[in-house]
C-alpha cells in the first residue's frame, strides 16, 4: 500500500510560479512512476505529466510543455511539480498518482495509476 500526500497549492498570479510536492509512504516508491493529474470544474480529470522509477523517462502533457517539469528524489520518497509561466487555465485541483514500474513507457492514462493522493488547489489569477 502506497499512500500519497500533496502539498505546495495555493494562489499564483498569471506568469507566477508554484513548486508541488508529493510526499509517499512505503519502501517501495524507488519502483513506482509517479504522475501528477488535475481537474478543473466540470472538466475531466488531465494528465499533466509523469516520470518513471528513476528519472530516465518523462512524459509530459500538451498544455504544459514548455512550462512545467517533474523530478524526484527517492532517497525523500518524494516527487516534485515545478509549475512556470502559469496561465488560468492551469486552475484545478493537483493529484498525484503511483503504479508500479513494469518496464514501459510512462502512461498518461489515469486507469494505469494504481494510487492516488486527495489532491491539492491550484488557483490562478490576478
Amino acid at each position: 500500500q502506497v499512500q500519497l500526500v500533496e502539498s505546495g497549492g495555493g494562489l499564483a498570479q498569471p506568469g507566477g510560479s508554484l513548486r508541488l510536492s508529493c510526499v509517499a509512504s512505503g519502501r517501495t516508491f524507488s519502483t513506482y512512476v509517479m504522475g501528477w493529474f488535475r481537474q478543473a470544474p466540470g472538466k475531466d480529470r488531465e494528465f499533466v505529466i509523469g516520470i518513471s522509477w528513476n528519472g530516465g523517462n518523462t512524459l509530459y502533457g500538451d498544455s504544459v510543455k514548455g512550462r512545467f517539469t517533474v523530478s524526484r528524489e527517492n532517497a525523500d520518497n518524494t516527487v516534485y511539480l515545478e509549475m512556470n509561466t502559469l496561465k488560468s487555465e492551469d486552475t484545478a485541483i493537483y493529484y498525484c498518482a503511483a503504479y508500479p514500474w513494469r518496464g514501459s513507457s510512462v502512461s498518461p492514462r489515469s486507469t494505469s495509476y494504481q494510487y492516488w493522493g486527495q489532491g491539492t488547489q491550484v488557483t490562478v489569477s490576478s
